[in-house]
């Protein structure tokens, strides 16, 4: 019994084709002929979201291998050559980082006036191209994200996403029990209804207050409080999206971890 058992194995094991593990040049060469959508690819990019790249395809914008692409659901591989406004596109790898903005840097790529902007600040975390979503102006301090991943950056500053923002106001007086009551209620600015999710007193004089909101509109907690007649001496992102400056000092960043970037894009 023994022998018919090792004989029947022996023709079972010629029968079957023995697969060789693949080389780390193969496992490559699959990663590269990889179909990906043509609006995904240049989302990775970098150079604007997954639905803002359907537009530049069907407006004939866009390139693969020299020749122009307008069909959406397009797909390619990495091998291709990909290019917008003559520019080569590259998937670039997809980085979030974190920063803890100090006063005195304005939110932007880019300043005509030479003034100092917040990419001073993550300069050195990446070779790849950061954007900051949203914005903080110059005087607020807290939390900014960055990342080169264009359709993450739409959907968090999308007003429809109702993404929430916590802020720690400092105010030039102690705040009184009737504009406390206003500002939680809610009240009507030039520019539309404001309504913010709660409102606390930090501090027993009254002069820290703590705002959780979560309207994009331009300069909105600043707008709240001088709309009252205070003036706001600081003003401090504490929380973005779920996001807090734990262990995070001022002027310092660090990358996301993959369940912060996970919990984002759900």
């Amino acid at each position: 019994m023994r022998n018919k058992r090792n004989q029947s194995k022996g023709r079972s094991d010629r029968g079957q084709s023995k697969s060789k593990p693949r080389t780390r040049t193969e496992i490559s060469e699959v990663q590269d002929n990889a179909l990906v959508r043509l609006n995904k690819f240049i989302a990775n990019a970098g150079v604007c979201s997954r639905r803002d790249a359907d537009k530049l395809i069907e407006a004939g914008e866009i390139k693969v291998n020299g020749k122009v692409v307008t069909e959406l659901g397009t797909k390619v591989s990495k091998t291709d050559k990909v290019s917008y406004k003559g520019r080569s596109l590259k998937p670039e790898k997809l980085v979030y980082v974190l920063l803890n903005k100090p006063k005195d840097f304005i939110t932007t790529t880019d300043d005509p006036e030479n003034r100092r902007t917040v990419m001073e600040l993550v300069k050195n975390a990446t070779e790849e191209r950061l954007y900051p979503v949203g914005r903080l102006d110059r005087n607020t301090t807290g939390l900014l994200l960055f990342t080169n991943d264009g359709e993450l950056a739409e959907k968090l500053a999308h007003p429809s996403n109702e993404i929430k923002k916590i802020y720690r106001v400092e105010i030039d007086r102690p705040i009184d029990e009737a504009d406390f009551n206003t500002i939680e209620s809610g009240f009507t600015l030039e520019d539309g209804e404001v309504k913010v999710d709660k409102v606390a007193v930090v501090d027993q004089k009254g002069f820290v207050i703590g705002l959780e909101i979560h309207i994009g509109r331009n300069r909105i907690v600043r707008r709240v409080f001088e709309h009252l007649g205070y003036e706001v001496l600081k003003l401090d992102r504490v929380m973005y999206a779920g996001l807090d400056k734990l262990n995070l000092p001022r002027g310092k960043w660090r990358f996301l971890t993959d369940r912060e970037v996970t919990r984002l894009k759900r």
